[in-house]
């Protein structure tokens, strides 16, 4: 794994910070582009946009009943276990979702129907917005608080946003939407790299020795947590895939990004700063 052979020590701290921050800004472009034609950074799913979902158990095809729903507006087909199905529709009138209603128990009488109003939808993407905002805000002053350093605790938080967003963007980039699933794992996110990075800063701020001496140990000691948390998100996802069990697979699949954006972020762009703040600050 290249990774980890990755030296922190061996390059300067511009080299450092150069590829997170220029990610980090293509991330934020991608971002803000979607919330200009779109009105919101994610593709909502039916938690927040509204809409049906329908649980049924057939032995159907995809493909069959894809064909006999042609007529709304389907989004997805998953697959659970044995035959099981879970079908997600979009937002419908009325009419058009009596329609539906009327279809779904003519053809599958054993059917679990849930429906989310947009205006339910708009409240928990509102929810759910409070939720992160609230994370960052908390997180930003139990760090400050540990360091009493602005510069380190700016680099934790930097960090912690840098990892959102990239993988916020790359969620939009393939096509993950943002469900109540997904935003729990983007809030998982925001606590791993809180962690990965208060390691990081303790160790170089903290303890006594060379601070080249100090930024290998935590190096050593921080990919360890990493790639052993990656190992075991991606075997989640791995089952959960084959399996397709779909709000499983998309928490992999966000996890896996987080995780991997962590790496850059902890070891090069908050490695940089502290690196560039110890040899200015005077810190051996």
């Amino acid at each position: 794994m290249e990774f980890v052979r990755y030296d922190v020590n061996k390059y300067s701290p511009r080299q450092m910070v150069t590829l997170p921050l220029v990610l980090l800004l293509i991330a934020g472009m991608v971002l803000g582009y979607t919330t200009l034609t779109t009105g919101l950074p994610l593709q909502p799913g039916i938690d927040f946009a509204g809409g049906t979902a329908v649980t049924v158990f057939t032995s159907d095809s995809r493909e069959t009943i894809e064909a006999t729903f042609s007529a709304y507006p389907l989004l997805s087909v998953g697959e659970g276990i044995g035959n099981g199905k879970y079908l997600q529709f979009g937002p419908m009138d009325d009419a058009q979702y009596q329609s539906l209603s009327a279809l779904i128990n003519e053809k599958y009488p054993d059917v679990k129907v849930d429906q989310i109003g947009e205006t339910f939808g708009k409240t928990l993407q509102d929810q759910a917005f409070f939720a992160v905002l609230l994370s960052f805000i908390g997180m930003s002053i139990v760090v400050l608080i540990a360091f009493r350093n602005l510069v380190a605790s700016g680099a934790v938080v930097l960090a912690a946003i840098s990892d959102i967003t990239i993988a916020a963007a790359v969620m939009q980039v393939i096509g993950i939407p943002l469900t109540l699933g997904t935003t729990a794992a983007l809030l998982m996110l925001i606590g791993y790299s809180v962690d990965s990075n208060i390691l990081l800063t303790t160790r170089v701020l903290k303890r006594k020795g060379k601070l080249e001496d100090k930024l290998s140990g935590a190096f050593r000691t921080g990919i360890i947590m990493t790639t052993t948390t990656l190992s075991a998100v991606v075997v989640m996802w791995l089952v959960s895939t084959v399996g397709q069990i779909q709000i499983i697979s998309e928490i992999g699949a966000v996890l896996i990004i987080g995780l991997l954006a962590s790496l850059m972020s902890t070891w090069m762009l908050n490695a940089g700063i502290l690196k560039e703040y110890s040899r200015r600050s005077g810190r051996k």
